[in-house]
């Protein structure tokens, strides 16, 4: 449908990318990935012909429709939901107002002919309205909608007094329902929770049109793209397959790459020396001349520049109380809009939980609640002993100061530490010379998130919430938080619909409901596998009259109760000696480094050498202390391993628990 050859984009001394060549077909699945600007958003512009490539050409098939979801719309100003998610067919719009025209001047002509020839164009036009798929365009529609997260009572709701990310999906139904030739979707799934998101993967697998899709989301990107084009360092590269395959695919170039230029590394090196050895010799002139020209014909193998990325770790934090948070009998209201009633909560220390749920059931409110950002209507929050908190808000310019630069933004909190240093961590972020100087309003999304995770970074917190702190990062971004949350040893709370992410990171899931909480063991995968189930039928017994099929929903809702309830009895029963070992081992190994800090500043000290019966017994002590701590440490790491086995052993057992008991509840029913 499109075949793109040889182009080439500047933007303005800056080269995007050179000599791009790639063809769209029919129902093509391809993904776009890259650094944040590469060059994704604008090879787009490109291909739906709003920007010129600089040489090259783009031939579209005759009669392709494209439709473009950007990552920024502004909505119209009156229309409801519906009425503007069906207004995107304008032909079938036009048809059906001819229809009308012609059905009311049909009522008032008394002319045999001119009724006859209005019939025959009536027909002409209800065959046209029906090859449009006019008749079943508002059920359409609504399917499209309620799959987005809208419900019944969205749809006559004025588009305009909608948020930023529900104006986003409205536009993102309107495309869906016109089913053009070709979707470019850039960044579809920033806005969307988990039930969307995999409701969206479904239709994009089985629609007609071709996908180009833009996303950093790399589950979203396995099950959607059959093709990756990778945009990055002023190329585009073609891999087959999906974002993993893709990965290893690129390793493998990346490797025969490498291998090869030094090969021919080697290779120039030996000619080199040759024509060294034999410049100044008449009789070797001829085999000079032929290697020099030898070399000048030769196409050098280029090994492409590493992009900059983010560098960074977190450090190690005081330790806090075991009890971090608790919420008691917590009510929280805007107006008659009641978000909970009477939830409690407790996090300990060392949790690591993801918050999920649907768009617009209070997770946000729940993270500033714990952060202290917003307080209960009623109920408590109590916070645990040196508790030090570190706050990423989801609107990242929440929590930065626009007027302040970017080195003041740092500064501001850094308290004692030396601007050198200030500057040196600014740097691991990608804000290096002039760039610490910008204004903050005038930073991008990206670098808006960038800077707030330094922030978080120099205040050393032992308590992370952070919510959605994927949305502005690209995949190498997205990959380096990943480790760095891996190995940070406090408490973390977040909220994601990075299912990725939240695999990398979380061990327990807190799933927001109507007005209540659950805490769950386990992360993304294990909630689809284990509890999504159950928890949809637990919230209908809530909702009011029991119509046809909810009596069996509410029995099929007790018997996973009673599953969920032994899941996490038996889960405790069998991981609590195992992790009071963990913090037996921790104490253990804090008390060991702490006195081989006093010997080793006992060694230091010249005047401990005056004794030399004290001087050798104080490193006898050093060397068993750290004798002491190798063996702590082995065993901490032996004792980590067998919890992590024994809880993969006991998924795989509840799964076949689930299984069997819900087989046998849905048999009864």
């Amino acid at each position: 449908m499109v075949s793109v050859q040889n182009i080439s984009k500047f933007l303005g001394n800056r080269e995007l990318f050179r000599d791009v060549s790639f063809h769209i077909h029919p129902e093509d699945r391809i993904g776009v990935v890259g650094p944040n600007g590469a060059g994704k958003t604008t090879l787009f512009h490109i291909l739906m012909g709003e920007v010129e490539p600089d040489t090259g050409s783009v031939t579209k098939a005759r009669n392709t429709s494209v439709g473009y979801l950007p990552q920024q719309w502004m909505p119209p100003a009156q229309k409801s939901v519906l009425q503007h998610t069906q207004e995107v067919h304008a032909e079938l719009h036009a048809v059906r107002s001819e229809v009308e025209r012609l059905e009311a001047a049909m009522r008032h002509e008394s002319d045999p002919e001119r009724v006859e020839a209005m019939a025959a164009r009536h027909a002409h036009l209800l065959e046209r309205l029906e090859h449009l798929g006019g008749y079943d365009l508002e059920a359409r529609a609504q399917k499209i909608l309620a799959g987005l997260g809208f419900s019944q009572e969205d749809l006559d709701r004025p588009v305009a007094s909608l948020s930023g990310g529900w104006v986003m999906r409205v536009e993102l139904a309107r495309l869906l329902l016109a089913e053009p030739e070709i979707l470019l979707l850039d960044e579809p799934t920033n806005h969307l929770d988990l039930e969307s998101l995999l409701w969206l993967e479904d239709f994009l697998k089985t629609t007609r049109s071709a996908v180009l899709l833009i996303s950093h989301d790399r589950a979203f990107l396995n099950a959607v793209a059959r093709r990756i084009l990778e945009v990055e360092n002023g190329r585009v590269e073609q891999y087959n397959g999906n974002y993993d395959t893709y990965v290893e695919e690129k390793a493998r170039r990346q490797e025969i790459l490498l291998a090869s230029h030094r090969n021919q590394q080697e290779r120039i090196r030996q000619i080199e020396r040759f024509i060294a050895r034999n410049r100044v010799r008449k009789d070797r002139a001829r085999q000079v001349q032929s290697r020099l020209k030898m070399l000048e014909r030769m196409e050098r193998i280029q090994v492409p520049d590493q992009e900059a990325t983010i560098q960074f770790q977190f450090p190690e934090p005081d330790r806090c109380g075991k009890r971090v948070f608790e919420l008691q009998k917590v009510h929280k209201a805007y107006g008659d809009h009641v978000v909970y009633e009477g939830v409690d909560l407790v996090v300990e220390r060392g949790d690591r939980i993801a918050i999920m749920g649907p768009n617009g059931t209070g997770k946000s409110t729940l993270l500033k609640i714990l952060a202290g950002k917003e307080a209960p209507t009623q109920g408590r929050r109590l916070v645990g002993h040196r508790v030090r908190l570190g706050y990423y808000a989801q609107h990242v310019w929440e929590e930065l100061n626009p007027d302040h630069s970017v080195l003041q933004e740092v500064v501001s909190i850094a308290g004692s530490i030396p601007q050198s240093q200030v500057r040196a961590l600014l740097g691991c972020f990608l804000f290096r010379g002039d760039d610490v100087e910008k204004k903050v309003r005038v930073l991008s999304g990206g670098e808006k998130a960038r800077l707030t995770l330094c922030k978080l970074l120099i205040q050393a917190p032992n308590v992370l919430l952070l919510d959605e702190p994927t949305n502005h990062l690209d995949i190498p971004s997205r990959e380096i938080l990943e480790e760095a949350l891996d190995d940070y040893p406090g408490t973390l709370c977040l909220i994601s619909h990075d299912r990725r992410f939240i695999n990398a990171v979380a061990s327990k899931i807190l799933v927001v409901g109507p007005k209540k909480l659950e805490l769950l063991p386990g992360n993304a995968d294990d909630y689809e596998r284990f509890w999504k189930d159950a928890l949809p039928a637990t919230s209908r017994e809530t909702a009011g009259d029991e119509g046809p099929g909810q009596v069996k929903a509410k029995v099929d809702a007790k018997e996973r109760k009673r599953l969920e309830a032994q899941w996490r009895n038996e889960l405790y029963r069998r991981t609590k000696p195992l992790k009071e070992e963990l913090e037996r081992l921790e104490e253990a190994l804090d008390q060991a480094h702490r006195q081989r800090d006093e010997l080793s500043e006992q060694l230091a000290d010249p005047a401990t050498y005056q004794d030399a019966a004290r001087a050798a017994q104080l490193q006898r002590a050093y060397r068993h202390c750290q004798d002491e701590i190798q063996r702590l440490t082995k065993t901490w790491e032996d004792t980590a391993l067998e919890l992590e086995e024994v809880e993969e052993r006991f998924r795989e057992e509840m799964e076949r628990l689930r299984r069997e008991v819900l087989g046998q509840a849905a048999c009864e029913g």
